[in-house]
């Protein structure tokens, strides 16, 4: 609400932008359509504009909310802006390099769509596939721009700026297991793909994810969800403080399947999570976010083809169905928010994880052992701790305006009693071949700058990393400890050219890494162990008209040494250098309010560069995905989806002498919101497609069999799968 004013020349103009709570509403694009000038209300909703004249023509837009246009009748007093919710709209997002247009179209994403499962919290990120091999309990296998990542190793995966990706991990390196996130407390999922982000390192190769979980609840509500195979889950969600810039609530989850294996799965997990968010004083917000989860599982594990067949087992069947885990995590994060004025803000952050994780798997079955099996036990207990702040201040000159961003990252790991030994039944360890304790350090600092030159953004920036490596081989008769340290540095550039709010181009360069694991470190005496990715992409992004999105990039990465899985031993070795270069393609269309249709398709080609010609395949690299998805969201309380994704067929080995069969798997929702009430139903593979979720190339043998067989080994993906959903909110 505006107070008239005399004056007519250009002057600075601040407000304040909040929703019909009075809560304020960070990240609003406020538009001044005389000028063609832009600005963003800031995380207390603040927004201030230089140079705004009376009868200047303000638009207020964010998704989620009504666009409201106001005319600056007063440029002294600060502006009070009320926005209501509405039904999330493509119409709700301009282009500027001040806000990612494809994290944009991911938070509409996630409202006309939302996650109900772990796995659909990572395929929400556009080109990101994923695939499951043990028991539901083990983190998924990732997939993205032409990586397979195995369960992290290229990829940086956080939660509310809390690490998921385990380094010097009993099973792989990088692994990030992240069932302890209730999907439905997600809000937001900021990504970005490619290295180029100063305040991401390690595992910043082919991208990043940090998952940011609600402030508040909008109610509170319980779920119940009931499906085939003995599936059952509940979820409590509850708002326990929502005054006076105060927010907290609690949420609970437990989970049981039997899955459709010939082997019950048993898996359980419950997740207890709470976080509360307040405002000491005007200028300081502190937050407090506590979550424990446990989970255990039976696994049916990987088969061999020739065991299907031969007809000696089914798909769903299994050689050794003592596979299976144990897995917990609590952890505790700290959150300090320092407003010091308009332009200048500091963000800090304390966390601590205490992670326990047992895994036994048969990747072999007789092949090492033909008299008690191949299984193996993959065990750690450990402890994270860490600290993260970051300063920001915006300046501003007759020329140019900008931001500066600095901060400091220390990450801790302790893991103790880091185990690989082989097996019995669970039961009886018959060797141990790894044993030991692991204490691993790494400190971080890094500087960037966004510079705003007309249409032009420009945004250099540096990152030092540290790291520490220390091993303690508890195997050895002598204890002793090694150790090895080692520095790096990561320059990036970003350049965008944002032509209109419906045209932007841009080019970005940069270096990224991925740390090796402790072991691989202190045995290689220090030598390449910080491997560096050196990537460049240049695209455009796009809306032709007001209801439809287009985001293009051709690319190029080239890693100085790939990580690849091995079977045999359960995990990850280094491997040679390698160069990806491709085509991703992002499309959403919403010709009506309630209809809306997303399409994310990627092209890869991927090979070494050390081998020759027809030998120099990277396992398992996909080199075409397509995610694509029909929405409905009606004003009635009606809500559905039909939603595909396709992999295609890709080598499993070095020579193509093995393929790792492609699949198409359609899975649809439905249901009606009442008031206070939603009935609806999932089905996963609608089609009951046969399919291989999870497919590696390993050498094993069979009881009976007197030579060993190298072919593909999978898991089978789901089967039709349907449950049902009932939701109420008080």
């Amino acid at each position: 609400m505006a107070v008239l004013n005399v004056s007519l020349s250009a002057q600075e103009l601040s407000g304040i932008v909040s929703d019909d709570y009075q809560e304020p509403i960070p990240s609003v694009s406020v538009f001044n359509k005389t000028t063609s000038l832009y600005t963003y209300s800031d995380d207390l909703g603040n927004f201030t504009f230089d140079e705004v004249s009376i009868g200047d023509t303000l638009q207020f837009m964010h998704i989620g909310f009504t666009t409201m246009t106001l005319e600056v009748t007063d440029v002294q007093t600060p502006m009070m802006v009320v926005l209501t919710t509405n039904i999330v709209s493509l119409n709700e997002m301009i282009i500027s390099p001040k806000r990612d247009p494809l994290k944009q179209i991911t938070d509409i994403d996630i409202e006309i769509s939302p996650v109900n499962s772990s796995q659909d919290i990572l395929r929400k990120v556009p080109g990101l596939f994923i695939g499951q091999h043990a028991g539901g309990g083990k983190a998924e296998q990732l997939f993205l721009r032409g990586f397979d990542i195995d369960h992290g190793t290229d990829i940086s995966i956080s939660v509310d700026g809390l690490p998921v990706n385990m380094v010097s991990h009993a099973h792989g390196q990088g692994y990030a297991d992240l069932h302890f996130v209730i999907p439905e407390t997600i809000e937001k999922i900021d990504f970005g793909i490619g290295s180029y982000y100063e305040n991401k390192g390690n595992f910043n190769t082919a991208g990043y994810v940090n998952f940011m979980t609600k402030r508040k609840l909008d109610d509170s509500s319980l779920k119940l969800e009931a499906g085939m195979f003995d599936t059952y889950r509940v979820l409590g969600m509850i708002d326990v403080l929502d005054k006076n810039n105060h927010d907290a609530y609690v949420a609970t989850e437990y989970l049981i399947s039997d899955g459709p294996f010939e082997s019950p799965q048993n898996f359980d997990r419950l997740n207890v999570f709470g976080k509360y968010t307040g405002f000491v004083s005007d200028t300081d917000r502190v937050g407090v976010t506590a979550s424990t989860f446990s989970s255990s599982w039976d696994a049916s594990g990987q088969i061999p083809e020739r065991a299907v067949q031969s007809g000696s087992i089914t798909r769903f069947g299994a050689i050794d169905d003592t596979e299976g885990g144990y897995t917990s995590r609590t952890n505790l994060l700290l959150t300090y928010d320092k407003f010091i004025n308009n332009e200048t803000s500091l963000k800090s952050s304390l966390y601590l994880s205490r992670y326990d994780f047992e895994l036994y798997s048969n990747f072999t079955f007789f092949l090492e052992d033909p008299v008690n099996g191949d299984q193996i036990r993959q065990k750690e207990d450990r402890t994270i701790y860490g600290f993260n702040s970051e300063l920001q201040k915006s300046f501003s000159t007759q020329a140019v305006d900008g931001t500066w961003i600095a901060g400091i990252q220390l990450r801790k790991d302790l893991s103790l009693d880091n185990e690989l030994s082989r097996t019995l039944n669970r039961v009886d360890i018959l060797e141990r071949i790894q044993l030991g304790d692991i204490n691993e350090t790494n400190i971080a600092a890094y500087l960037g700058t966004t510079i705003d030159i007309d249409k032009w953004t420009i945004n250099p920036s540096i990152r030092l990393d540290y790291f520490d490596f220390q091993y303690e081989n508890a195997l050895l008769s002598t204890i002793t400890a090694s150790s090895q340290a080692k520095s790096t540095i990561s320059p990036k550039l970003n350049v965008f050219y944002t032509q209109s709010e419906q045209l932007q181009l841009y080019a970005k360069a940069g270096k990224g890494f991925h740390s090796n694991d402790t072991r691989v470190v202190v045995a290689q005496e220090g030598r390449e162990i910080l491997p560096a990715a050196y990537s460049f992409d240049v695209g455009l992004t796009w809306k032709p008209t007001s209801t439809m999105f287009l985001n293009l990039t051709s690319w190029q990465l080239f890693l100085e040494q790939e990580f690849v899985y091995v079977g045999d031993a359960g995990i990850v070795e280094p491997s040679g250098r390698t160069r990806r270069q491709g085509i991703d393609l992002s499309y959403r269309y919403q010709p009506l309010p309630w209809l809306y249709w997303s399409l994310d398709a990627n092209y890869t080609y991927a090979r070494s560069t050390e081998e020759p010609e027809g030998q120099n395949f990277i396992p398992l690299a996909p080199d075409f995905t397509l995610v694509s998805g029909i929405n409905i969201n009606h004003s009635s309380g009606f809500y559905g989806g039909l939603n595909i994704r396709y992999l295609d067929n890709r080598s499993a080995n070095e020579d193509n002498s093995l393929v790792a069969e492609g699949y198409t798997v359609a899975d649809l929702n439905m249901g009606y919101k009442f008031d206070k009430m939603s009935v609806g139903f999932q089905i996963q593979n609608l089609f009951d497609t046969e399919w291989n979720e999870t497919q590696f190339a390993t050498e094993s043998r069979l009881f009976e069999e007197i030579q060993p067989v190298e072919e593909i080994h999978f898991t089978p993906g789901a089967p039709f799968f349907i449950k049902v959903i009932l939701q109420y909110s008080f």
